[in-house]
């Protein structure tokens, strides 16, 4: 039989044989659907929102300068009168126990003064909050029924990218929406304050589809449907689904604390480059280098500095800079945990007690402000690094909390390859302190052409490490006074 190859819609159709074997290897989601979408719910909520009643939009300046020039002002612009209003949304979620107990995300339901909850059978039920988690947009509802059909719960850590999903939901409000997909990726990190470790999956989810389940072939659920990313608002092909067994833990603590309880050690942390990796003597690029210290917080208490790197928490392996938040936030507060840390070119053990993470806790510790006061004279110029650098006087010191640091008024070069910016005050080379600039000017001095220095960096949002890499040389530098 010959074969033959059509563009139908932009798929590929083939005839004769070759068309049956092709659709016969494709999964059938009929009974999957069938089975598991009764548990799936549609969640609206209303809120009311105060704003200023300011509809124009302009500053009290620009107003004045309108009406100094005679063009036309809205009578009401400018006035700052409180007004409420009505806003409704409509997102998605799961029965999880027949009992009433329904999961879906925080962002649903945040703000929310009423929740209804519509079942498949068009049956409608006020819901309560059991319980919310913002950092993995986790919450918990109860509505008032028995022998609702629950979903079944898989198992999120055996899946692999290529295998097939589904999601359920109500996208723009069409409930009971399905859409299928693969698993494009896991354990993927979004750049948020969230450490959860999403599912990407390419499976087509808009707004309203928020909560929903995803399921695996075998009709269990292995994530709940949370963030898409998309330049237009509408699906793009990047979907981001919790994974259920990160999600359970919330429940967990959601049901018994009605909040989630985690513990804090009071460190910063950033990822360690390749460069950086070489520059404090370690053969890859691995762990989480801490930038700054809660003098007051448990890893402080215990010894640990800016500059360590931390390799492994209680036994398990911090591979990136994300891996630490994550471990030490599912300890529980209380608990005596071991932190090896690379110090000096070597591996150490530390102990210390988790304390529990408070809201004031959620920004890094040693957030400095930008130094204050007027550039003073003793400016001096790096050229070989591009670095115009001045020794911040008593004032600014005080002001910054530090003992000493070296502020940056300007970078090019190596220094702006670097990442170095005005207005960085260098503390540190290291993970030693900063005392003087002759220590900064003779650690730069002594660097050999592509040798690097890591440099501990204050910025408005925090501190963090740098590394600057010494130029080659050129005819123009051997010649240079």
């Amino acid at each position: 039989m010959q074969i033959k190859t059509l563009f139908v819609g932009g798929l590929l159709a083939l005839s004769g044989v070759a068309a049956s074997a092709a659709v016969t290897g494709l999964p059938d989601f009929t009974q999957l659907v069938e089975k598991e979408g009764k548990a799936v719910v549609n969640v609206s909520t209303t809120a009311t929102l105060r704003d200023s009643g300011d509809e124009s939009g302009l500053d009290e300046d620009t107003l004045n300068l309108l009406r100094r020039f005679g063009f036309p002002v809205p009578p009401s612009a400018g006035q700052q009168q409180p007004r409420e209003r009505t806003a409704q949304s409509l997102g998605s979620g799961f029965v999880i126990d027949a009992n009433g107990y329904i999961l879906t995300n925080a962002h649903v339901v945040a703000q929310a003064d009423s929740i209804k909850v519509t079942l498949t059978d068009k049956k409608e039920y006020k819901a309560t909050v059991v319980g919310s988690d913002t950092r993995t947009d986790i919450a918990l509802l109860k509505i008032e029924a028995t022998n609702l059909p629950k979903v079944d719960l898989g198992n999120s850590d055996v899946l692999k990218p290529g295998q097939w999903v589904v999601a359920i939901g109500s996208p723009f409000g069409f409930e009971n929406t399905v859409t299928a997909g693969i698993v494009s990726a896991t354990g993927r990190r979004l750049l948020d304050e969230n450490q959860t470790p999403f599912i990407q999956t390419d499976v087509a989810i808009n707004p309203g589809n928020s909560g929903g389940p995803l399921f695996n072939l075998d009709g269990q659920v292995v994530g709940i449907n949370s963030q898409i990313y998309s330049r237009s608002g509408g699906f793009m092909g990047l979907s981001f689904s919790i994974p259920i067994n990160e999600a359970m833990k919330v429940v967990a603590e959601l049901k018994a604390h009605g909040k989630v309880i985690r513990g804090r050690i009071g460190v910063a942390v950033q990822s360690v480059s390749d460069d950086l990796a070489k520059s404090f003597g370690l053969t890859k690029a691995q762990g989480a280098l801490v930038s700054a210290v809660d003098k007051d917080g448990p890893a402080g208490k215990a010894g640990v500095k800016p500059g360590d790197i931390v390799l492994k928490f209680n036994g398990q392996p911090v591979e990136e800079s994300s891996d630490l938040p994550r471990l030490v936030t599912s300890t529980k507060p209380g608990t005596t945990a071991t932190m090896q840390i690379w110090r000096d070119k070597s591996a150490r053990d530390v102990t210390l007690t988790v304390a529990t993470l408070d809201e004031q806790d959620e920004a890094a510790p040693g957030k400095p402000g930008k130094p204050g006061g007027k550039k003073n004279d003793d400016a001096v110029s790096s050229r070989r690094f591009g670095l115009s650098l001045v020794e911040l006087n008593p004032r600014q010191l005080k002001q910054l909390g530090i003992k000493y640091g070296v502020g940056v008024q300007g970078a090019s070069g190596a220094a702006m390859r670097a990442g170095l910016q005005q207005g960085d005050v260098i503390i540190g080379i290291a993970g030693a302190e900063l005392t003087s600039f002759a220590q900064l000017k003779q650690a730069l001095d002594a660097l050999k052409p592509a040798e690097t220095l890591a440099l501990r960096v204050m910025r408005q949002d925090g501190s963090l490490f740098l590394t600057i890499k010494a130029p080659e040389k050129t005819d123009k530098d051997k010649q240079a006074p």
